[in-house]
């Protein structure tokens, strides 16, 4: 990685924030697997979203607060 790759995904996430989004993936995921065989464009919508919460729940990283967004959590 480059240094200024290694910078935009600097962690910015503590344990409540990074367990936060570890939670809220279960139920995108859960509800993108029900979805699967009726509407697969949602189901894949909801399971590319339950994919990116769980990655920045395992960098502690969060793109909102890396745009400049100030975030609770």
């Amino acid at each position: 990685m480059t240094t200024k790759v290694r910078r935009l995904f600097q962690p910015n996430l503590d344990r409540p924030g990074r367990t936060l989004r570890a939670i809220a993936a279960l139920p995108l995921a859960i509800s993108g697997g029900f979805l699967w065989g009726s509407h697969p464009v949602v189901a894949l919508t909801l399971l590319g979203g339950a994919a990116f919460l769980l990655f920045e729940a395992s960098r502690g990283w969060c793109a909102l607060r890396a745009c400049g967004v100030r975030t609770r959590l």
